[in-house]
């Protein structure tokens, strides 16, 4: 979740005179193109399993791989549809995942609360059911396929700023960061992972960057802007996840 996040927190600008980068933008979720990889979850006998989750399902805190974002999770079976899981590090709630299986078995709702950031950021993703879990099991057994995605205002929109020689981003939520040209790896601030970033200039109006955290790479963002310079067409390679998601950002603004 966090890192559909950092895709927006960690995307640079561009400068000679006036960038085209420059400018306060927003994502347009009609034009998200999500991973083809499946979502797997099995629920049964009291547990729940998920791509490198197991655990009880009795709704109390458990401890996990610290991510730099929860080091526990719940899950809470509500009914025979729908589950809840929270992450917390330190006994702060950080997210809240909801979801929910249609009445026929065939649609996932996930409604994720990011409550990392200075205001809950919400999170809607649909997905359609591939292959359904073992009998016995909970509906949201099975595997998945995300086919749309939606999110707040508040979590769509960044502003940028260019120089010569270096390019800053600023969330209405307070993360930003001030980076140069140099290769070098900056912090971007009000992040409770501590991702560092570092970018490539590769052109007036396309730039590659690689998102770290503990010194691993993380991400690599492509941004590129359209000629009309109201366009910014976003590629990111979540490289925790060996999945690719693309998009397009709206100029709201200079």
């Amino acid at each position: 979740m966090k890192m559909l996040l950092a895709i927006l927190f960690l995307t640079p600008v561009v400068s000679v005179a006036q960038s085209p980068f420059d400018g306060t933008w927003a994502i347009d979720t009609s034009t998200m193109q999500l991973p083809q990889k499946l979502t797997w979850f099995l629920i049964s006998n009291g547990t729940f399993r998920r791509e490198g989750t197991d655990l009880k399902a009795d709704g109390k805190d458990h401890k996990v791989p610290e991510t730099g974002y929860w080091d526990t999770t719940s899950v809470r079976i509500l009914d025979d549809r729908t589950v809840e899981i929270i992450s917390k590090r330190g006994g702060k709630t950080m997210v809240t995942e909801l979801d929910t299986v249609s009445p026929d078995g065939n649609t996932l709702t996930q409604l994720v609360s990011d409550t990392t950031e200075a205001e809950a950021v919400t999170i809607e993703t649909l997905s359609k059911r591939v292959d359904k879990g073992p009998a016995g099991s909970h509906a949201l057994s099975g595997s998945w396929r995300a086919y749309k995605l939606s999110r707040s205002q508040n979590g769509s929109v960044i502003k940028y700023r260019c120089t010569a020689d270096e390019f800053s981003a600023e969330t209405p939520l307070g993360e930003k960061f001030n980076a140069k040209f140099d290769g070098k790896d900056y912090l971007l601030e009000d992040d409770p992972g501590h991702t560092m970033v570092s970018v490539k200039l590769l052109s007036s109006n396309t730039v590659e960057q690689t998102s770290k955290r503990d010194g691993k790479v993380v991400g690599v963002l492509h941004l590129t802007v359209a000629p009309d310079g109201k366009t910014i067409h976003v590629i990111f390679e979540n490289k925790e996840t060996s999945t690719t998601t693309s998009y397009d950002m709206r100029k709201l603004r200079h």
